[in-house]
């Protein structure tokens, strides 16, 4: 009942980040923004992240105090009870610490990824670890950190991967770390 409940709730989250990143204009308040619609579409998995494209590895502060870490992607081989199912898959390792004054809500996290300039999927894999934001509804109070691991579906050759990070969805603020997955 619990796996199921959290698969609807990364579906929904997914579902609203996307939307929100369709019709949201780029930041203007110093922060990293979605990439330009003009980026080449093609560009090879060893190009360099693009304009204000974070690499995996950076930190990022938000103006709020959160600040986050993506480590480098890991590839794997998803296990027959993964959904999706794909041939590959790419894990990251999340860090959030709460820089702020205000306790920050997890459940507001949104992560979104695409390969290609594709849209990708979270990949669920419960025999691996990888369940997504698990403690979805866990509030991180300030000088605290929590530590996520998520996996998205991605092709079998590496491929220039995008991970797009808002920390509330219904924020236009975004960060995007980018680089060969």
């Amino acid at each position: 009942m619990a796996l199921a409940r959290t698969c609807k709730i990364m579906f929904t989250t997914g579902l609203l980040s996307l939307a929100v990143a369709c019709g949201v204009p780029a930041a203007h308040d110093g922060t990293a923004a979605l990439g330009a619609a003009g980026s080449p579409a093609g560009a090879g998995a060893t190009a360099a992240p693009a304009g204000n494209d974070l690499e995996f590895g950076a930190d990022h502060r938000f103006a709020t105090g959160l600040t986050i870490s993506v480590g480098a992607p890991t590839s794997f081989r998803p296990s027959p009870a993964a959904y999706p199912q794909s041939p590959r898959g790419a894990a990251f390792d999340v860090q959030l610490t709460n820089d702020g004054s205000t306790t920050y809500k997890l459940s507001g996290l949104a992560v979104t990824a695409t390969s290609g300039g594709n849209p990708v999927q979270q990949v669920v894999d419960t025999a691996q670890g990888f369940t997504g934001i698990t403690d979805a509804g866990k509030d991180v109070l300030p000088g605290r950190s929590v530590h996520l691991t998520l996996a998205f579906a991605v092709p079998k050759e590496q491929t220039q991967l995008r991970l797009q990070i808002r920390p509330s969805a219904n924020d236009a603020t975004v960060v995007t770390y980018c680089g060969p997955a």
